[in-house]
């Protein structure tokens, strides 16, 4: 009898552990697990201010990592500190302005996962040269001996394309200028605006979008204000990703980025917080690689990464 109970045991246990692999396999394609379970590394670009960043991108945050099923982790770095971490694989997605990412497409082969929409241009900004409206400025070549503060050095719309205008003008910042200066500390932009309004310099950099929130926020009026030259239209902020991120990962992101609308909504610190509102954007479309020409054109021109010659 005890023979005859451990032969039919020995029959049934190779069907007793497929029965419960075959569970196993089903609860794990159900429920998601052993796929896309590491956390989604993504890297924020501080523009403004640490605090400023978290609060715009947390809810974005959440919502990503419901919509994906899977942890995502923010990390928010300086703009002068996001080379590095690129270079050491650190993120799975980034978002920066766009002159990082022809920086980082040309030299490690990322590519464009979406644009932001934001402002009168869409996903687009231009930077220009404003002075106050009452100077006696008129041209760029007005400018040589004058004082003039620029935004951030990585900055596509509040350095890049002013500096750009200069050299095209035949200015050179560097020997034609009386003098030039970059804000230290949180919100450049607002500062090298202020600066101009208040007549700290005779000249300085306007990045439209900046320009547009500041004015929409009462903090200057338009009218005290005069644009001599603005640059071309070009990518504001993006998202983009390594080669390392899988296809389908990629494609799984653009779709939740994409099918973003006004009243999508994520729970951050006890609050459900609205995604785009947050972030400051109306939402999220796709970009060609030609779109980031003018970039490089005026990076080539200007000396700056990855052209840069020292």
């Amino acid at each position: 009898m005890r023979e005859r109970l451990s032969r039919k045991v020995e029959r049934s246990l190779p069907g007793i552990l497929l029965g419960g692999l075959s569970l196993v396999f089903l609860l794990t394609a159900c429920t998601g697990a052993g796929k896309d379970v590491a956390p989604l590394r993504v890297g924020y670009m501080i523009c403004n201010s640490l605090e400023e960043t978290r609060e715009r991108f947390g809810p974005l945050t959440a919502y990503l990592a419901e919509q994906l099923g899977r942890e995502v982790r923010p990390v928010y770095l300086d703009t002068v500190d996001f080379e590095e971490a690129v270079k050491a694989g650190e993120f799975d997605i980034i978002h920066t302005n766009s002159l990082l990412y022809v920086w980082f497409n040309d030299t490690y082969d990322f590519r464009i996962l979406s644009g932001e929409i934001r402002g009168k241009y869409g996903s687009f900004a231009s930077g220009s040269i404003v002075v106050h409206a009452d100077s006696d400025i008129r041209t760029i070549e007005d400018l040589k001996g004058k004082r003039f503060v620029f935004g951030p050095p990585l900055a596509p719309t509040a350095f890049l394309s002013p500096y750009y205008l200069l050299l095209e003008a035949g200015v050179d910042p560097e020997t034609d200028l009386g003098y030039y200066a970059i804000p230290w500390g949180s919100f450049k932009h607002e500062k090298a605006l202020y600066g101009v309004w208040h007549g700290k310099y005779d000249a300085g950099s306007a990045p439209s979008l900046d320009l547009e929130q500041m004015v929409r926020d009462s903090k200057i009026p338009l009218e005290d204000l005069r644009v001599i030259a603005e640059g071309p239209r070009i990518p504001y902020c993006v998202f983009s990703a390594p080669p390392s991120l899988p296809d389908e990962t990629f494609r799984k992101v653009q779709s939740v980025l994409f099918k973003l609308d006004e009243d999508a909504t994520a729970a951050v610190g006890g609050e459900i917080l609205k995604v785009l509102q947050s972030a400051g954007v109306e939402g999220f479309e796709p970009l060609e690689e030609a779109d980031f020409d003018p970039v490089r054109t005026m990076a080539r021109v200007a000396r700056l990464p990855p052209y840069a010659e020292y």
